[in-house]
């Protein structure tokens, strides 16, 4: 036990008085039984079992070193000195709900801008969703300003607070939960398809017109991938987002590497191969430790840990 651990129940040593030191949960107890009569029903009142009501009641007992109840074959009684408990033990569960209203309220109060960079279809579809209503509903006074970038912003460098970011992580700095999968495929227009034909396996590739990424996403797990499985690919547009990637391929421009949730919601597109296995991530939420500890970075970022379900369909598809 540590130096700032104190077991049930001790005497914190004074030379005016021992106070005696007991366990609030344990109060709780007692305060259901006398609620409810018997220790059976105060157990069901809890959500607990039986012989958990039984322990801490035992627990209490010798923290006072008194009886506190009486068991009977027809229920449970308060002693004399248990009747005397149960108005102070309800000032202790007013004050204790009292500071939990204050700590929910405080938290509510949180104030100020996160600012969050993730890429631009992430942007539209939380928009589409009720996520970032439910943030609003739960945090009125935050406000979310989304810096919508395929490539990776430098949040040691201040110039975002918070990432929804696929893919490898190098910086070992910044601190993260994963919140899905990111999932690629390969997608073409139909027109296109109807005129170059299908593609069914990696060494097709090198046969079909592609649209890919610039210089500027040049180290994009989309872009190494396809120079390593087709070299010799024809790229006939570039772009510096995997929106633009879309737009190309729907022109019927050639294939694409897509995200699934973006590619399989673009009625325009098909889904050739895929998904790729080697360009399968984590989506991270991410930030650096000094933000994480400060309370509107903290309300985003364990939001988005908290909503995690219903952002898999947004992220993974």
């Amino acid at each position: 036990m540590g130096p700032q651990e104190r077991a049930p129940c001790a005497a914190t040593h004074t030379p005016q008085s021992k106070p005696i030191v007991y366990d609030w949960n344990d109060l709780k107890v007692l305060l259901a039984v006398a609620r409810h009569g018997s220790t059976t029903a105060a157990a069901k009142a809890l959500g607990v079992n039986q012989s958990t009501v039984q322990r801490r009641l035992l627990a209490l007992e010798r923290c006072f070193k008194r009886p506190l109840v009486q068991r009977h074959p027809t229920g449970s009684r308060l002693t004399t000195l248990g009747e005397q408990l149960v108005p102070l033990a309800e000032g202790v569960e007013q004050a204790a709900l009292a500071l939990a209203h204050e700590v929910e309220r405080q938290a509510r109060d949180v104030r100020g801008v996160v600012r969050v960079t993730c890429p631009e279809p992430i942007v539209h579809k939380l928009a589409a969703s009720s996520v970032l209503e439910r943030f609003h509903a739960r945090y009125p006074h935050l406000k979310i300003e989304f810096v919508m970038s395929d490539r990776y912003l430098d949040l040691n460098q201040g110039e975002v607070d918070v990432a929804l970011r696929s893919g490898d992580t190098e910086d070992a700095a910044l601190v993260g939960r994963k919140i899905g999968d990111s999932l690629w495929a390969i997608y073409a227009s139909a027109a296109y398809l109807a005129r170059r034909g299908w593609p069914e396996r990696a060494e097709d590739f090198s046969q079909h017109d592609w649209v890919g990424l610039d210089e500027s996403l040049g180290q994009h797990r989309a872009a190494l991938w396809l120079k390593q499985v087709a070299p010799g690919a024809h790229i006939v547009a570039r772009n510096n987002s995997v929106l633009g990637l879309a737009y190309s391929a729907k022109a019927g421009l050639g294939l694409a590497p897509l995200p699934t949730p973006l590619g399989d919601a673009e009625p325009e597109l098909v889904r050739v191969l895929g998904p790729i296995p080697e360009l399968t991530r984590i989506w991270r939420v991410l930030t650096t430790p000094e933000l994480r500890r400060t309370p509107r970075v903290a309300a985003f970022f364990d939001f988005m840990v908290e909503e995690m379900q219903a952002l898999r369909p947004i992220i993974t598809g």
